[in-house]
């Protein structure tokens, strides 16, 4: 029974650990799912909208330090009830959207593994099990160091997990999984799967007020893309240095676009205010914020692969 009792145990913490982990370099894709739980069209509970971040960060917290602590065999007894009651959270939701087709994609693995909602909540099922038998058999959930070496080892993977968020949200991810990431290529990102199933990229438009022009403008070897997917979230601390670098991008003799799902006479506004040397072209704001965690943010193309994204904060990094 032992041996079952560690087994489980390490499969706990360690699918804790890596669920926890792809969520913690990019807290913000947590925070646009809980936006979508908290939605009308879902739980109907809006009001917890703007604390959607928190809660990003409290979850991915909470859910990467069980997993530590259960391997290391910290406070046994309130780790395992711990990770009881947060999975079964988690298996109430994952039916909700399985059984109401209400949110295709859980978000348990970040963008790194996408689950149907079903493959979700039978993976949850399959972790209550594991948990509740070390709920019963918590007496064999030893620390595996003596003395205080378990209590510091979890201060330090809390620091460190915080420094960590708190630095990815000043920047952007430090693992980026998503079809725009540096290094993908849009176009590539197009081609419909053999499986028949939805490309990576499938709503990547760049429309002005007569065309698409995504496909000509992904043809260009120096293109700049500033995003500002919403006006009224977007940080204005950053327009100045957004300005600067598109003036630079446009003497070095790129082709810059902002790039909004905005309302057109609120964009032309804002031009004309921060003086913006570029024009503005709609795209899918749920597109935009897949493309980059950042508002406003900047992306280099070279022929449709991305070769750059930034954060404004970071601005003065990108190389033209």
């Amino acid at each position: 029974m032992n041996i079952v009792v560690q087994l489980s145990r390490i499969i706990v913490g360690a699918l804790f650990i890596f669920s926890g982990f792809v969520k913690l370099v990019d807290p913000i894709g947590s925070q646009y799912k809980f936006q979508e739980y908290f939605s009308e069209s879902v739980l109907n509970m809006e009001f917890l909208i703007p604390y959607a971040l928190p809660f990003a960060i409290l979850l991915i917290v909470a859910e990467i330090l069980l997993g530590v602590t259960i391997l290391i065999g910290y406070k046994p007894k309130i780790t395992v009830w711990s990770l009881l009651i947060l999975t079964l959270i988690f298996l109430f939701l994952t039916w909700y959207s399985a059984y109401y087709n209400k949110v295709t994609d859980c978000g348990c693995f970040g963008d790194a593994i996408k689950l149907t909602p079903w493959e979700t909540f039978y993976k949850n099922v399959i972790l209550i099990a594991l948990i509740i038998l070390l709920v019963l058999k918590v007496s064999m959930v030893k620390p595996i160091f003596g003395g205080k070496i378990p209590k510091i080892i979890t201060l330090i993977s809390l620091a460190s997990f915080l420094f960590i968020i708190q630095h990815v949200l000043t920047h952007l991810p430090i693992i980026d999984f998503r079809a725009y990431a540096v290094g993908k290529n849009i176009h590539e990102g197009m081609v419909f799967p053999e499986d028949g199933s939805i490309p990576p990229v499938h709503d990547f438009m760049l429309e002005d007020a007569q065309a698409d022009l995504a496909p000509e403008l992904l043809q260009k070897e120096k293109l700049m893309l500033i995003v500002i997917y919403n006006l009224d979230k977007s940080d204005v601390n950053g327009f100045s240095a957004i300005r600067e670098t598109a003036t630079k991008a446009l003497e070095k003799g790129y082709t810059v676009y902002g790039v909004s799902a905005s309302f057109t006479d609120d964009l032309l506004a804002v031009k004309e205010k921060h003086n913006f040397p570029f024009e503005f072209l709609f795209c899918d704001e749920t597109t935009l914020k897949t493309m980059i965690r950042a508002n406003p943010g900047v992306m280099i193309l070279n022929k449709g692969t991305v070769t750059q994204k930034k954060n404004w904060v970071d601005v003065d990094k990108i190389k033209l």
